[in-house]
């Protein structure tokens, strides 16, 4: 959540920085600013609401400079509005900040009792008014900064300025993302990848408890002990247009049709069918602790916790081994049971969410081994963990994850079939069956991309429906939640995603003939027990949209919608039930008229609590 950007070149600064905004629009925000340094002054501008907005003053009142930084605000502390949008500033100083400062009350009132009068109502403004202090007692940017992180509880990833050294950019981070982008005779400072790939594609992450100082001579990473650091430069094989729509109206439609290439990125140079078996470069466990694992804890939050449900019941079945699944911002707020034998397996996008990350380091420090599904190369909860799986599923811009969920999916089936192997729990041959029917998945699901236009027709007819019930058992029961969750968060209408097995315990009294009820009853074990709750939903005059296997004929005369998926492997049904729930979600969306790529009140990455 939130974006960060900042600059140091010979270029007009200004431009670039809005254009870095733009790029991390997906992140949430509900204001903007940019401030720009010229002839020893710094000018800031501000607006309330979408960039635009700040385009327009922009165009109005220009900013003259080589140097800057800006920033969109996700409002914690104090409610949207010009005078808590970022930046901040308190003397010469100017700040941008993601994350929050838990001790700010302490530090305020600290600050307010030596004379400091604060504009705001935001907990970022601390750190202009605290790093001036040093400032004014003499110490350098990057000195002054340092010695206000000291005192800081909380996340944070700051960039500051100050009219003292205007040649130079100085920035911090704790458990929110920035990344260094280093160009020609320039250098660039970016909360994510998309920010910097219209300049560069050499970049250096920072990681937690790192500082770093931008100048026209070159950049410098430091501990907060003000050890330097020496950080890998890595190059990022996005390009550019990777991270553009690509023709489509939205990020999300992009990225539901770019599904089938990430899956064939996730599962490239990972199976072998000679053998047959999988190969998963970053898991470095060795068979002995496969062998003895007595439990898996999966944890995540949102679509990735329901990627984490799906990886339950591959785990189980393949490994035969006990898996819970966790809500992250639950687990680390009891007193979890974990140790030694123990595999924790982290979900998430982004490698940033908060809840995940510190989920993960209290498994840790109870001794459990570390697994982490991730898309983002370097990224903290990849570089917390002691086995890796990355989905190479690409940037994904649209706040409702798609690909990114699809990816997810089947690093954990990969992880599934790597376990059951070690664990002897899987014979050679099913092995051999599941393998090769993954490598045809990719396929099976740019054939089902087909049903966008049948799709279209039900959002039509849907559309103003005041609620919707999803219905899923065994490996769909998932699916059900995430397909409910992707309406709810795109289109605002109330859906709920519902085991089926227990709609008669409650969700069955609201359903009537204004309800959409969708049933997912594709062919397998579940099949005759999810039709006989298709018959209980009709029976109710619920209206009834059934995704059913190809070539079955038997809900015909009990659903009013069908859509007809692919046949596949049980354990792989998830993979083509998502697809038309997505854009379910999507068109009822567009319909109506919402912001699909940024949902109000939502952010794509969860940096704080």
């Amino acid at each position: 959540m939130c974006g960060i950007v900042g600059y140091v070149g010979r270029r007009e600064a200004a431009e670039i920085l809005l254009k870095g905004l733009e790029r991390l629009e997906y992140r949430g925000y509900d204001s903007a600013g940019l401030a720009v340094t010229h002839a020893g002054e710094t000018a800031v501008l501000r607006s309330v609401g979408k960039l635009a907005q700040l385009a327009s003053a922009l165009a109005r009142q220009p900013l003259t400079g080589t140097l800057g930084i800006g920033h969109t605000r996700w409002a914690t502390h104090g409610r949207p509005s010009e005078e808590n949008a970022h930046p901040h500033q308190a003397g010469p100083v100017t700040v941008v900040h993601n994350g929050i400062v838990e001790n700010h009350l302490a530090l305020r009132a600290a600050l307010t009792a030596r004379g400091h009068v604060f504009r705001s109502e935001t907990d970022t403004e601390i750190f202009s008014h605290a790093i001036r202090e040093q400032v004014d007692a003499g110490f350098s940017l990057i000195e002054a900064t340092r010695r206000v992180l000291g005192g800081i509880e909380g996340s944070y990833a700051i960039a500051v300025t100050s009219t003292t050294e205007p040649d130079r950019v100085v920035a911090a981070k704790n458990a929110s993302p920035l990344i260094i982008g280093i160009g020609d005779g320039e250098y660039f400072l970016a909360s994510d990848v998309p920010a910097l790939l219209p300049h560069t594609r050499r970049v250096v992450f920072l990681y937690e408890g790192e500082m770093a100082e931008l100048t026209l001579d070159g950049y410098r990473v430091l501990d907060l002990a003000g050890r330097p650091v020496e950080r890998e430069v890595k190059v990022i094989t996005w390009t550019p247009s990777q991270a553009e729509k690509g023709g489509h109206k939205h990020f999300m439609l992009k990225e539901i049709h770019e599904q089938p290439r990430a899956m064939v990125d996730t599962l490239r140079g990972r199976i072998s069918l000679e053998t047959p078996t999988v190969h998963l470069e970053d898991v470095r466990m060795d068979e002995a602790f496969a062998r003895r694992i007595e439990r898996v804890v999966i944890c995540a939050c949102g679509t990735a916790w329901h990627a984490g449900l799906v990886g339950k019941n591959l785990i189980e079945s393949a490994a035969r081994v006990p898996v819970e699944v966790d809500l992250a911002s639950e687990f680390r707020y009891r007193d979890p049971v974990v140790g030694p034998e123990t595999l924790f397996i982290a979900v998430s996008q982004s490698g940033e969410t908060a809840d995940t990350l510190a989920a993960l380091k209290e498994a840790k420090a109870r001794g459990a081994r570390v697994l982490s599904v991730c898309n983002v190369i370097d990224s903290s909860i990849a570089r917390a963990s002691d086995d890796l799986i990355y989905t190479h599923a690409g940037p994904e811009i649209g706040v409702a994850s798609t690909k990114a969920f699809m990816t997810q999916m089947l690093a954990l089936q990969l992880f599934a079939v790597w376990l059951g192997q070690r664990r002897g729990a899987l014979d050679p041959e099913v092995v051999r069956a599941r393998l090769e029917a993954l490598v045809h998945l990719p396929g099976v699901v740019e054939q089902l991309l087909g049903c966008e236009q049948q799709v279209l027709a039900l959002a039509h007819k849907y559309m103003n429906a005041r609620d919707f019930l999803y219905l899923g058992r065994g490996v769909n029961y998932p699916i059900a939640l995430e397909g409910a969750l992707k309406l709810k968060e795109i289109s605002y209408i109330h859906a709920e995603g519902y085991a089926a097995g227990e709609m008669k315990h409650g969700p069955i009294a609201l359903i009537d003939e204004q309800m959409p009820v969708v049933v997912l009853a594709p062919q397998g074990s579940h099949y005759d027990k999810i039709a006989s709750n298709l018959q209980q939903v009709k029976a109710r005059l619920g209206r009834v949209i059934a995704l059913v296997t190809e070539g079955d004929r038997a809900l015909d005369g009990m659903a009013d919608d069908i859509i007809t998926l692919p046949p596949v492997l049980e354990a792989l049904q998830p993979f083509v039930t998502t697809v038309p729930l997505q854009f379910l979600a999507y068109y009822v969306a567009d319909l109506k008229g919402t912001d699909v790529d940024q949902p109000r009140n939502l952010a794509k990455s969860v940096t704080v609590e």
